[in-house]
């Protein structure tokens, strides 16, 4: 752990300085708290070139966004410390001392002692200054040496993506390699568009996308065969399947090659007299079957989906005769296309949470993991709360942004009820 080098006391300690972290504090300084948010800077957008769905703001930068929110909370006198959080405990044996300005341990100016360390600590000049600040119950130790003494943390440390194991997918996140429909669907709209399976829920996310685009390919990768049920809805919409796993992604002129492999070394795709080139789902739920190649001739073709694929020839199994329908059985190589949509694994950064003595939970879906809250944003440690994706994955900008405020007013609340109860 850092030797701390300064020590600030604050009504409230926000670590995370994303949307909610910075909503949160924003609305606890237009009450006049103390607030102190800490982060490091890598917010889980930062990859991407504009932020949607943001009212007022549509098609923003990410980081700009952020940076503007960081300087309207400074002018509410929200003070930053550009760190990690190293440690995090509780403790109710030892009242804060009266609120000043605060002095840093050792003898250095504020600023000799944390260059990090940015705003005003300070409410603004409106603000009556209180006598004293109650009992804190909690000390943050940051990587910036800065120790923080609050009586309440939220948690605001958002999700980390962890997306699967195939060369090349993470080069294209946040621009070609999606998740979100109503993130960047649009902007992919009409484009032929391939879904990577990685659960039962890619089902889900190819129904959603088909709304964007009629060039909508299913590719199963690591996903569920599909039910009777799924396999339906994919044949309804006009999506294509490939039952294939993924061996590498890379980017070219011609958008997103994608080179496939089945359990047989290559993808089993069907070409139906209807002049579709991909098996439809319908057939690999009913009677899943693999194509052997009989020779190395490539073909190359586009298919009604709009999905440039390289094929090698298949002969028929079990040494039956050749016919129209066998023939017709293809072994894909690689497909180009100009989009893909992915659903990671959300993992909720809960480390600082864990610290404090609470427990990131699975969500059932077996989508990602989250600290559980209730609407407020309260957890189930006293004084600890959490907003954002960190409690809430499917939550886009303007609700974890909602969630702050929301978070802050009953924060806010409690401290007057904390001063009333004395």
């Amino acid at each position: 752990m850092t030797p701390a080098t300064q020590t600030i006391t604050a009504d409230v300690a926000i670590v995370g300085g994303g949307a909610a972290g910075l909503a949160t504090a924003i609305a606890l300084a237009r009450s006049l708290r103390r607030v102190v948010v800490i982060d490091a800077g890598s917010p889980r957008n930062r990859t991407s070139a504009h932020a949607h769905n943001v009212l007022g703001h549509e098609g923003i930068n990410p980081l700009d966004l952020v940076a503007k929110g960081r300087q309207e909370a400074e002018g509410y006198g929200v003070t930053f410390i550009d760190a990690t959080v190293t440690g995090a405990q509780s403790t109710d044996t030892e009242a804060a001392p009266p609120h000043q300005e605060n002095a840093p341990t050792g003898g250095h100016s504020p600023a000799e002692a944390a260059p990090t360390v940015t705003g005003t600590h300070s409410a603004p000049a409106e603000a009556a200054p209180t006598e004293a600040a109650p009992a804190h119950r909690f000390i943050l130790d940051t990587t910036a040496g800065t120790r923080v003494t609050a009586q309440h943390v939220v948690i605001a440390t958002g999700i980390t993506d962890e997306l699967p194991e195939i060369p090349g997918l993470a080069e294209g996140w946040g621009d070609t390699v999606l998740h979100c429909p109503y993130c960047h669907g649009y902007e992919v709209r009409g484009q032929s568009i391939g879904i990577i399976g990685t659960t039962a829920l890619s089902y889900h996310q190819a129904m959603m996308f088909s709304q964007l685009s009629d060039r909508v390919t299913f590719i199963r990768h690591a996903a569920p065969n599909p039910t009777p049920e799924q396999a339906a809805m994919l044949d309804a919409l006009g999506i294509a399947f490939v039952d294939a796993q993924i061996d590498a992604v890379h980017r070219n002129e011609s958008g997103t090659e994608v080179t496939l492999r089945s359990a047989a070394g290559a993808s089993s795709i069907n070409r139906p007299s209807d002049g579709r080139s991909h098996a439809t789902a319908s057939e690999v739920a009913g009677a899943p079957s693999h194509a052997t190649a009989s020779d190395d001739s490539a073909v190359s073709d586009t298919t009604a989906a709009g999905v440039t694929a390289s094929y090698v020839t298949a002969a028929p199994e079990h040494g039956a005769a050749a016919s129209d329908d066998t023939a017709s059985v293809l072994i894909a190589s690689a497909i180009t296309l100009d989009a893909l949509v992915v659903g990671p694994f959300f993992r909720a950064n809960g480390e600082v949470f864990a610290q404090l003595g609470g427990s990131v939970v699975e969500d059932p879906s077996g989508m990602g993991s989250s600290i559980t809250a209730d609407p407020t944003g309260r957890t189930d440690i006293p004084g600890v709360w959490a907003v954002g994706n960190v409690a809430d994955m499917s939550a886009m900008l303007g609700a974890s942004a909602a969630s702050g405020v929301r978070a802050g007013a009953m924060i806010n609340y409690e401290l007057i009820q904390s001063a009333l109860a004395g």
